[in-house]
């Protein structure tokens, strides 16, 4: 069994150590494991430290592009996968050391059910405590386990190659992020995906991170989380809830406006168009805001772009 780690990064030469050593505390599992970075347009030493990686119990491969963004960088290392399972780690993200016997476990004991197209697993913080809830149900999809399970937390998604390579993250109108979910919700028209109650991840959320600056990736990133939400507003909702359906309800009208997009033929739900047309006065009236700042922000330095 051969697994794929992807890791994008910008200007995180550092960081890449912790993936490195969790990787070496993992590589004695009968798994064997390829490691493909792309360096993002770093201008650290990011190359050099990658370089000073390189043992025969990892196979490294390091691509180098021109700053394109995180998403662009998993589309472009996709191609050059060999592994049957495909996991992506963040340059701020490293493995727990048996985090691949536990992928391997899981790998053989469900490799031959159909339909399925990988296993979501828990993430810990640096102190050792899960991120969000544990799972509910053994075999789901994204879109339910967040609208409909309650879910809230990060999770480690390990793919089957053969499936996660039919599909890859699209951008909007030259932008540089789109929120992975766009892609899982895809795949869930063909699929569903096993869950697995145990950590095989930890997560260090870094202050120049996604994550901790999502309202700058809302305001630069529009038109992606425009087709996110309006997405969203296409499927049949008949078990979500009122809170997460006015979640989505409010950032599609926040980002209809921050667009210029106004379709609400595009909600499926009359319950959904009802809120739409109640919500949509003080939505404008509070998006309002996030148009001046768009006015005013300043273009991200290289040290907060990833």
């Amino acid at each position: 069994m051969k697994v794929s780690v992807l890791t994008p990064t910008y200007n995180r030469g550092e960081l890449l150590k912790n993936i490195y050593h969790s990787l070496l505390e993992n590589a004695n599992y009968g798994v064997e494991i390829e490691w493909l970075i792309m360096d993002d347009g770093s201008t650290d030493e990011t190359e050099k430290i990658v370089k000073e990686f390189l043992q025969d119990k990892i196979t490294i491969y390091y691509f180098k592009q021109e700053n394109q963004g995180k998403m662009m960088a998993i589309n472009h290392l996709m191609k050059y996968v060999t592994g049957e399972l495909i996991i992506d780690c963040d340059s701020d993200d490293y493995f727990i050391p048996n985090a691949f016997q536990i992928i391997k476990n899981e790998y053989e004991k469900n490799k031959n059910i159909g339909e399925i197209y990988g296993f979501c697993f828990l993430k810990q913080d640096t102190i050792g405590k899960n991120i969000g809830k544990n799972f509910s149900k053994e075999k789901t999809t994204m879109f339910d386990l967040y609208f409909k399970e309650g879910e809230d937390g990060e999770k480690a998604i390990v793919f089957y190659s053969s499936i996660r390579k039919q599909y890859k993250h699209e951008l909007e109108q030259g932008e540089k992020f789109v929120t992975e979910a766009r892609m899982y919700h895809k795949m869930d028209q063909n699929y569903q995906i096993i869950c697995v109650n145990q950590p095989i991840m930890i997560c260090e959320y870094k202050e120049d991170g996604y994550t901790k600056n999502i309202q700058k990736q809302f305001i630069q990133n529009p038109y992606g989380y425009y087709q996110y939400f309006s997405e969203i507003l296409q499927k049949n909702m008949k078990q979500v809830g009122w809170k997460k359906r006015l979640y989505v309800i409010k950032h599609y009208i926040l980002f209809s406006y921050l667009t210029k997009q106004y379709h609400s033929g595009k909600i499926r739900n009359l319950g959904n168009k009802l809120l739409y047309f109640l919500l949509w006065v003080p939505g404008v009236v509070k998006s309002a805001k996030y148009k001046i700042d768009k006015n005013n922000i300043k273009p991200l330095t290289n040290k907060e772009v990833q």
